[in-house]
């Protein structure tokens, strides 16, 4: 999972976070809500592969092994098909919605350092910076008109200790030269490495030495809009 660049507790005011058994069953009721046939397709394909291997082991006589061999597979392509359904019903929930690039990136695998809200306005467009193997990747939420001066700035702001890593600028969204946020963690694990660990850790310990930049927009905040999880730490002053 991708790491802050600012560590938080794991619960809100030393709240116990659910048990894994707890939060899979609540994702499963999501996922039952927002696609019914879901979970029943999952077990029935998994009984099925099953009685497969029950069938192999009637017909060669062993009645122990292709039974205890088949158990867990049928269990995993269960289980796979179930993750790959829940992962669809989360992009279709995030979609359009504030933050939704943001949640993708904190929740991605691998050695990715994520840092929320480098930049933002009082219409609330946020850009996200992500550094990792393939170098430092800007991560743009909001229009695209204004984000591009956004990004620009911070581009130019990383470009500073960056040197000559590659800086990398994506706008989330559903447009032309927008990535969605269904493909935003494969198009950036697809990104060429062009650091080591060590030239990682460097390059954060070089980004961590940047005075912040982004500060509490002036003017009042549109009517209704809610700040990112991540964000309000950084401009609730």
């Amino acid at each position: 999972m991708a790491k802050k660049s600012d560590t938080t507790s794991a619960g809100k005011g030393g709240e116990k976070q659910p048990g894994r058994l707890k939060q899979i069953g609540m994702v499963a009721k999501v996922v039952h809500q927002q696609s019914p046939r879901t979970i029943p397709l999952a077990i029935t394909v998994a009984v099925l592969i099953f009685a497969v291997f029950i069938g192999i082991g009637v017909w060669t006589g062993s009645w122990i092994i292709w039974p205890l061999t088949g158990l867990p597979i049928a269990f995993l392509v269960g289980f796979i098909m179930f993750i790959r359904s829940a992962q669809k019903v989360q992009y279709k929930m995030l979609d359009g919605r504030l933050g939704a690039g943001m949640a993708i990136l904190e929740n991605m695998r691998g050695n990715w350092v994520v840092e929320p809200g480098v930049a933002a306005n009082k219409q609330m467009d946020v850009v996200h910076r992500v550094v990792g193997r393939p170098g430092v990747i800007l991560v743009g939420e909001g229009d695209p008109g204004r984000l591009r001066g956004l990004i620009a700035g911070e581009k130019k702001r990383v470009a500073r200790v960056a040197h000559d890593t590659p800086i990398y600028d994506f706008k989330v969204g559903n447009g032309e030269d927008q990535v969605p946020v269904s493909k935003l963690q494969r198009t950036l694990v697809k990104l060429p490495r062009n650091l080591d660990k060590s030239g990682t850790a460097e390059l954060n310990y070089r980004l961590k030495a940047l005075p912040a930049a982004m500060q509490l927009p002036k003017g009042p905040m549109p009517k209704g809009a809610k700040l990112p999880k991540g964000m309000r730490g950084k401009m609730g002053g």
